[in-house]
């Protein structure tokens, strides 16, 4: 089970892969980063970052319906938002921007304490593969070991 560090390095070798790092979506800092950064900052990336999770994961439209949810158990799940419980789902899949030459996977992290983390990864639109980058995202932060 990989770490912070072996995560963020396998996610670099996603083709057109030019940066990642994991961040706290809660307080926008980055608990690792590699390769370059959006803009060339590392802490002002993972705090723009963190401020569109938050946005998307605190809205109710973006939430899971009940209805639908896999094990319909109910334990733990509240009315979902931004006071989602400790240790649900995070409240989003992933996040995806896209622009002329690049595009930004944010992919949220299920974890033993608040799931309040997420996997942002910046892809060279030229030479990456963003349906590649979702898989190999999903399969990563399934294995990432925190805490």
């Amino acid at each position: 089970m990989p770490g912070i560090d072996e995560c963020l390095l396998e996610a670099m070798r996603l083709p057109g892969a030019r940066g990642a790092a994991l961040v706290d979506w809660t307080s926008g800092l980055a608990l690792g980063a590699v390769g370059e950064a959006p803009g060339g900052d590392q802490e002002a990336a993972a705090v723009e970052a963190a401020e569109l999770a938050r946005l998307a994961a605190e809205q109710h439209a973006f939430a899971p319906d009940p209805g639908e949810e896999a094990g319909g158990e109910g334990e733990g799940r509240g009315e979902g938002g931004a006071g989602h419980d400790v240790g649900a789902d995070p409240p989003v899949e992933d996040l995806i921007i896209s622009n002329r030459d690049s595009y930004h996977v944010l992919r949220f992290v299920r974890t033993s304490f608040d799931s309040s983390v997420c996997l942002h990864l910046w892809l060279a639109r030229a030479e990456g593969n963003l349906a590649l980058a979702r898989i190999r995202l999903g399969e990563m932060a399934g294995r990432l070991v925190l805490g």
